[in-house]
């Protein structure tokens, strides 16, 4: 028996029970939610720094969705503030690395 204990998506159990095997689940409260999200996105991250698999960028995606909507924030809020910031201060598309800032006259 292999022991778990994370956050999986709405319909792992119903698969591992058309496997043949027996899940066992239970549900979380909102504070373990928000704590199991973060760690979520923290291994879907993770995941995709690894492979680079455009899969776990969906998968990354999904973990946000819920967290933008634990927030109470809908993603349309979500994406004009992701608006507004690239507005303000520009987007990564010019893929400019800053090296290093002097100060003037230096």
């Amino acid at each position: 028996m292999k022991i778990y204990h994370k956050l999986v998506r709405d319909r792992i159990p119903e698969i591992i029970l058309q496997a043949g095997k027996q899940p066992e689940t239970r549900v979380l409260n909102d504070e373990e939610y928000s704590k199991l999200l973060r760690e979520k996105l923290t291994e879907e991250v993770q995941e995709y720094l690894t492979s680079g698999d455009i899969e776990e960028l969906a998968d990354i995606l999904e973990v946000m969705l819920s967290l933008s909507k634990l927030h109470g924030v809908s993603w349309g809020e979500i994406e004009t503030i992701a608006e507004r910031k690239r507005a303000e201060r520009g987007g990564f598309n010019e893929k400019i690395m800053l090296i290093r800032v002097r100060e003037k006259g230096v």
